[in-house]
């Protein structure tokens, strides 16, 4: 039997949220039947291109979409589709951006053409941008993105969102299938002997461990988890700060460490392979993002049994088990810290069955997905023509 092949697409298949749950996914799907293909859209190699090249998957790289010049992007897509005319699948995660290739995808009649939502961007906020949480480019990429949002569903045939948040912000009133960012629980599970040998392995034994996971983008808002991780340490200075991950702030986050001289309480980790057991030394998990969908580091922490205090931005979908607390993040850093020091984050008590029973284990939510595959790939048949 040949797998059906879908094409994810992507801007580049990094260690990002989006990236994760797909490659989640792609992991534990039966590739007798359905194997993925990635359409990106950096020249450079992505963190996880050797393990999809490793599975089957083919990496096709394309030029970076423009969206006020996006011809030579079509021009260079439509090429594309000329000579690899196999698909009848394409799943675009590019949010609002995924109106240009699924344009072109149309032309050449590709029946299903996915867009699936994985953020909810709040609206540009003058007071933001004044108050410097918000950069000006940040703000016109937003109105960029506004604007393709009243367009996404010209030629999206199928909606797929993380969570109810996302999906209403991007598609309003149309129905849309609920994909959950689904993990491999086993591997998150708290493991007291792991959670050891880590917090050996760094130095952290005696340390409150507050944690991390997330590009160096300004929509992750780490210049405010710097401020709530100094106003901690004024009250409770055996605590050390772990960030994972990295991104184009992620040097000036380092300067401003050292100005507020308090950059030797924080390990600044970089892209890790080794995340599952990473989320096992944690004590906290601190997330006070600006806007997101419905984030996959949220299932894993709390599957890892952390305690964790995130943004009320981010939609209350996420939370399957007691340990997460939602703040605003026009609270002071010292209110933040002072949240954090009120926790019991001593104990920890298996989460895994909670986040089993809130369907976001993998192992069922491929078996949904790869259904879903089938029957696309199923009740379309013939050549595709442009």
């Amino acid at each position: 039997m040949t797998p059906i092949r879908v094409l994810q697409i992507f801007t580049i298949m990094d260690r990002g949220g989006a990236e994760t749950m797909i490659m989640n996914y792609y992991r534990k799907l039966d590739k007798t039947k359905v194997q993925f293909d990635f359409l990106v859209h950096r020249p450079e190699k992505g963190a996880y291109d050797d393990e999809i090249e490793t599975m089957g998957g083919i990496i096709y790289k394309l030029p970076q979409i423009n969206p006020f010049k996006p011809k030579a992007y079509y021009k260079a897509l439509r090429a594309f589709f000329n000579s690899h005319n196999n698909y009848k699948i394409v799943h675009s995660h590019l949010n609002t951006f995924s109106y240009f290739p699924h344009k072109i995808a149309a032309e050449f009649n590709i029946p299903c053409r996915i867009a699936h939502a994985h953020i909810a961007i709040n609206k540009v906020s003058l007071p933001s941008i004044i108050s410097g949480k918000e950069s000006l480019k940040e703000s016109l990429k937003k109105l960029v993105k506004l604007q393709l949002k009243k367009r996404i569903k010209q030629h999206a045939t199928h909606y797929f969102s993380c969570g109810d948040k996302a999906g209403n912000w991007l598609f309003g009133k149309t129905p849309f299938k609920t994909i959950n960012n689904a993990i491999d629980t086993e591997k998150f599970k708290y493991n007291p002997t792991i959670s050891a040998r880590y917090k050996k392995e760094y130095g952290l034994e005696n340390e409150l461990v507050i944690g991390h996971i997330g590009r160096f983008v300004s929509q992750k808002n780490h210049a405010f988890l710097i401020k709530i991780f100094a106003a901690l340490l004024n009250k409770q200075p055996h605590a050390t700060l772990v960030l994972i991950g990295d991104g184009p702030l992620r040097a000036g986050l380092q300067t401003e460490a050292k100005q507020l001289k308090i950059d030797h309480k924080i390990q600044f980790l970089g892209v890790r392979t080794d995340i599952p057991e990473l989320c096992q030394m944690m004590d906290v998990f601190v997330f006070p993002s600006f806007y997101e969908g419905l984030p996959v580091t949220l299932i894993e922490a709390q599957a890892a049994s952390l305690k964790i205090i995130a943004s009320n931005s981010i939609t209350n979908e996420v939370s399957l088990t007691n340990n997460i607390k939602f703040l605003s993040i026009e609270e002071p850093a010292e209110v933040w810290a002072q949240h954090i020091l009120d926790l019991d984050a001593s104990k920890k008590i298996d989460q895994s069955s909670f986040i089993i029973n809130g369907n976001y284990d993998i192992i069922s939510n491929t078996k949904q997905i790869e259904l879903f595959y089938l029957e696309q790939n199923n009740t379309t048949h013939g050549t595709i023509t442009r």
